[in-house]
């Protein structure tokens, strides 16, 4: 598979002081086993496609390559995403390339193959960033929706030299839809519990609906 750019977009670290409550979360106790190995599935966007047409940096929620504050924003309820990157003995990752794609509101991926009938040209749907020196990231994207055929989901992929490279799935805790999701009835009670994305409303006045904190495990 041809490797992720070396090149992190300019504002990687622009949700880093992200208000709104999720700095408050506690991290959910952790279990130390691996995220479980899932497809990446046919909308995952070349890294070539994707420079060319994407913004891709951790702020899904605005499609943006001249001045901030410009682009218009994804329709959808906002969710900020974060958590920490470590690994099966509970140490932190430093540095982890950590990759997120997620479709619209409308059920369409940002991909040559990926829009259906209708499309949020304000969704980014691709985002990358790095694990920082604690092993914490953060995105902000949309709540996942329904997709034909599949329950709402965020694929997630991480590479660092330590553990090479993992790719899997984050799905909404408690959701209806997983239990008709073919993926997520083939994951054991101990994966699910891996991949499960538990949301909280965010507080009042916060720029999102929703925060989840999701601890991402890997092992090496």
């Amino acid at each position: 598979m041809t490797p992720t750019p070396t090149r992190i977009p300019a504002r990687r670290h622009c949700l880093q002081a992200l208000a709104g409550g999720a700095a408050t979360l506690a991290l959910p106790s952790l279990a130390f086993a691996a995220l479980p190995a899932m497809t990446e599935g046919p909308f995952y966007p070349s890294p070539a496609w994707r420079a060319r047409e994407l913004d891709w940096d951790a702020d899904l929620t605005r499609v943006n390559r001249t001045k901030a504050g410009d682009a218009p924003r994804a329709a959808g309820e906002w969710l900020d995403l974060g958590g920490s990157v470590v690994d099966d003995k509970g140490r932190a990752v430093d540095g982890a390339e950590i990759e997120i794609w997620q479709c619209d509101v409308h059920g369409s991926y940002r991909h040559p193959r990926g829009a259906g009938n209708q499309v949020d040209a304000a969704f980014q749907g691709f985002g990358a960033s790095r694990s920082d020196a604690q092993g914490l990231y953060r995105f902000r994207t949309i709540k996942p929706v329904v997709y034909p055929g599949r329950a709402p989901h965020i694929h997630v992929r991480l590479r660092h030299a330590s553990f090479g490279e993992v790719t899997s799935q984050l799905f909404v805790a408690g959701e209806a839809a997983n239990t008709r999701d073919f993926i997520y009835n083939s994951l054991s009670a101990a994966e699910r519990a891996l991949v499960d994305m538990p949301l909280q409303r965010a507080p009042a006045g916060s720029p999102v609906v929703w925060l989840a904190q999701r601890s991402l495990v890997v092992g090496r």
